[in-house]
């Protein structure tokens, strides 16, 4: 068998038309979104918070017991954030040499820092704006930062190749965090049930979820009646092999609905031509309609940007610190973003 040349394997495939589809046009405002990115670099070098340093301490040490705090909570979250980048000792260093410069009133040291950020239960702030489109997705960080000698030379230490797996909801559309959960891989819940509980505290603090969107992870009876109950449309592609007849109603009717089969009276025939063939032509339109692929920029995409800025590594060795070090992670991302969208 003679072998094709690569120019001629082109040229054929040029006359053929564009290779693979075609790309949706990316409609973003590039000046807008050049700006974002930078304003967001402002964060690390933006020192507003010595204007309210005494105002704040004052009121956190209001009726307070015991030693007075001496550094604001705002400055400690600036801290944090930059923890993502600089170790606890390091960022005694940064403060110290602010504080030479004189853009900090004091410094604190390696000890106050360590027990402040610890003891910090970062919260997501929700947006404005009431109605949301959430979208639920999980993913792993490493846990094991050893390099290559010293896991040859010394092995791997127990358990410490599992992960800490990381489920966040985010609104698709704005492409912003609405909560994070983290776990070791085998010890906490399954991805539906937390997208389940961040769905019901997301409501609750008063924002209207309008739809949810998930992979196929989420194709179970719990998740679709527990959106049916809330008045949430699903966006789930239900698996293939899926029942049409048996399940819950919520997931019937998803199923009868993605795969146009009927939804009312039942019909023999309509049933005995249902192939998988014809099972995922219909699903593939019904993704389209629904615009299944929006979840993509809002969920992965957010990891993907967390995971290039912050790293995927955990440097923390116990189980507790490692979980608070991953939420910590998608928090900072979600302050940054935050600021520059209020900058903007």
């Amino acid at each position: 068998m003679s072998r094709i040349h690569t120019s001629e394997l082109y040229k054929s495939r040029k006359r053929k038309g564009r290779w693979g589809k075609k790309k949706p046009e990316d409609n973003r405002d590039w000046v807008k979104t050049n700006e974002m990115y930078v304003v967001r670099g402002e964060f690390y070098l933006d020192f507003d918070f010595v204007m309210n340093w005494q105002k704040e301490l004052e009121y956190m040490n209001k009726g307070k017991v015991g030693a007075p705090f001496r550094f604001p909570e705002s400055f400690m979250k600036w801290q944090a954030v930059w923890h993502q980048f600089v170790d606890y000792r390091g960022l005694e260093g940064v403060a110290r040499s602010l504080s030479r410069l004189m853009l900090i009133p004091e410094y604190d040291d390696y000890t106050t820092i360590w027990k402040r950020i610890h003891k910090m239960r970062p919260e997501i702030i929700l947006p404005d704006y009431d109605d949301l489109d959430a979208g639920s997705d999980g993913s792993g960080l490493k846990t094991n930062n050893a390099g290559e000698y010293r896991s040859f030379k010394y092995g791997e230490r127990k358990g410490q190749h599992r992960y800490v797996v990381v489920i966040i909801t985010a609104d698709v559309k704005h492409r912003k965090l609405l909560a994070v959960d983290a776990h070791i891989q085998g010890e906490g819940q399954d991805e539906p049930k937390v997208a389940m509980r961040h769905i019901r505290k997301i409501e609750r603090n008063g924002k209207n979820v309008n739809s949810f969107y998930g992979d196929g992870k989420f194709d179970t009876n719990e998740t679709f009646k527990e959106l049916d109950k809330r008045g949430i449309e699903p966006k789930i592609p239900v698996h293939i092999n899926a029942s049409s007849r048996g399940s819950d109603p919520p997931r019937r009717k998803q199923v009868r609905t993605q795969f146009g089969l009927p939804t009312g009276k039942k019909s023999h025939n309509h049933y005995l031509k249902d192939t998988e063939k014809r099972r995922r032509k219909w699903q593939k339109k019904w993704r389209k309609e629904v615009c299944h692929g929006d979840r993509w920029p809002g969920n992965e995409g957010i990891f993907s940007a967390v995971k290039r800025k912050f790293g995927e590594n955990i440097v923390s060795t116990k189980k507790g610190n490692m979980v608070f070090e991953a939420i910590q992670r998608f928090w900072a991302y979600d302050v940054i973003c935050m600021y520059a969208n209020q900058k903007m």
